[in-house]
């Protein structure tokens, strides 16, 4: 997924009675590579609005981190927690204040797919690859990747670089 397919996944998303959460869900999945169960396991007290940093807390035995949130974002996350009722310690919540389940979240993401009309069908982890192609894409070396991503082998973050789909586009005009 690129950069304007993530785009156009937010503005659909945002269409919706759930809208400035879901598109919220959208973004940090996005700019944190999160898998869908650490997005939505994802809690207030890994957010702090007063540095502007997020505690990533990876599973699949990866390594955890902190990443840096950016304006939109942590604007969107400070609407999304004074608006939160009933409050809870997660930051994403279904209309009756439960946790976000990773199949809600992936019926999210395809329904807002079909939306945006991407051409083909979305699903959770195509943000977490969005994420490693657009950093990638930007210049970051593997082993930066590899630690944004919290893999633990440095093999699962080369295939970022390798398949990377704008990285090569000229590459045959050079």
């Amino acid at each position: 997924m690129t950069e304007a397919e993530v785009e156009r996944l937010m503005t659909a998303a945002k269409r919706n009675r759930w809208g400035h959460r879901d598109a919220t869900m959208v973004l940090v999945a996005y700019r944190h590579g999160l898998r869908a169960s650490e997005l939505v396991d994802l809690r207030w007290a890994q957010v702090e609005f007063a540095t502007a940093t997020l505690h990533v807390h990876r599973v699949k035995h990866g390594t955890p981190s902190t990443h840096p949130i950016l304006g939109d974002e942590l604007r969107a996350l400070r609407r999304l927690q004074r608006e939160q009722e009933p409050k809870s310690p997660f930051v994403f919540t279904s209309e009756r204040g439960a946790p976000f389940s990773t199949a809600g979240f992936a019926r999210m993401v395809e329904r807002a797919g079909l939306e945006a009309k991407l051409g083909f069908k979305a699903h959770p982890h195509m943000l977490r690859h969005a994420c490693g192609y657009a950093l990638a894409n930007k210049g970051h070396d593997t082993r930066a990747l590899q630690a944004y991503l919290g893999h633990r082998n440095i093999q699962h973050t080369v295939r970022y670089t390798e398949l990377s789909p704008t990285r090569f586009k000229d590459f045959w005009r050079a």
